[in-house]
């Protein structure tokens, strides 16, 4: 089977304030306003941030619940003193 070159696809480079910045083609837009950036070797890589639902006090309830299952007790310790502090203000 040959093998064909496809050319890729080219992205403008430019300065906004002290930062440098990508003008992305459409087909690679991202839905969002943020995008996570990390380096892979040379290459420069860009991923959308997933934004998780907040969690409601049910999701927090089974949680502990769910920790109150696996029967482990946390040992009971003493707590330091609290330290006193003096601000000058």
């Amino acid at each position: 089977m040959a093998k064909i070159d496809i050319e890729p696809a080219r992205a403008k480079l430019f300065t906004h304030g002290g930062s440098q910045a990508v003008r992305l083609p459409k087909a690679f837009r991202f839905e969002g306003t943020e995008v996570a950036v990390r380096r892979e070797g040379e290459a420069v890589v860009l991923e959308p941030i997933v934004r998780r639902a907040r969690r409601t006090q049910a999701d927090l309830d089974a949680m502990w619940a769910r920790i109150d299952a696996m029967g482990v007790d946390f040992p009971e310790r003493e707590q330091p003193p609290m330290q006193e502090r003096d601000f000058d203000w």
